[in-house]
């Protein structure tokens, strides 16, 4: 009986794990991750938990102090488009610069300029980035940013 157990078992598990690729989310956006976003699950890389309320709230803090520190010396990107992106969302989107981006996300997981590298991270969508991609930055949660110069062209 224990065989019928293991066999029920790795079947629930082909299941599963077959569902879970039926249902990973591979598209383009405008949009990116969030500051939080990708805290919270560098929190959970390192710590093996989620963050408690006052955890969250002491990066919201903090993060509210570099965003304000970073408007007050970059005046013109106070006066952009970008603003809301950067105080009240803080979410990356198509056109930010590599400053801002690392404001808001930290430091990649991984970067490449290498063309093979970034055709495989953008797998079915790379006839599409192509053209406007010179790097890739990887993040948490499945997120690459792709850079021409200093600004994000695709998500």
């Amino acid at each position: 009986m224990p065989s019928f157990g293991r066999a029920v078992g790795a079947l629930f598990l082909g299941v599963f794990l077959g569902g879970c690729a039926l249902f990973t989310i591979d598209q383009r956006a405008t949009e990116g991750p969030t500051a939080q976003d990708v805290w919270k699950e560098r929190f959970k890389m390192d710590n093996g938990r989620g963050p408690s309320f006052s955890e969250t709230q002491g990066f919201e803090d903090q993060m509210d102090a570099q965003v304000q520190e970073f408007l007050r010396k970059n005046p013109d990107v106070a006066n952009s488009y970008r603003v809301s992106n950067l105080r009240l969302v803080r979410q990356v989107m198509v056109g930010m610069t590599k400053g801002e981006v690392t404001l808001l996300l930290g430091k990649p997981q991984d970067m490449t300029d290498d063309a093979a590298r970034m055709e495989a991270l953008a797998r079915r969508w790379w006839p599409a980035v192509k053209p406007n991609a010179k790097e890739a930055w990887v993040y948490p949660g499945g997120w690459t940013l792709y850079f021409d110069g200093n600004a994000v062209t695709d998500i």
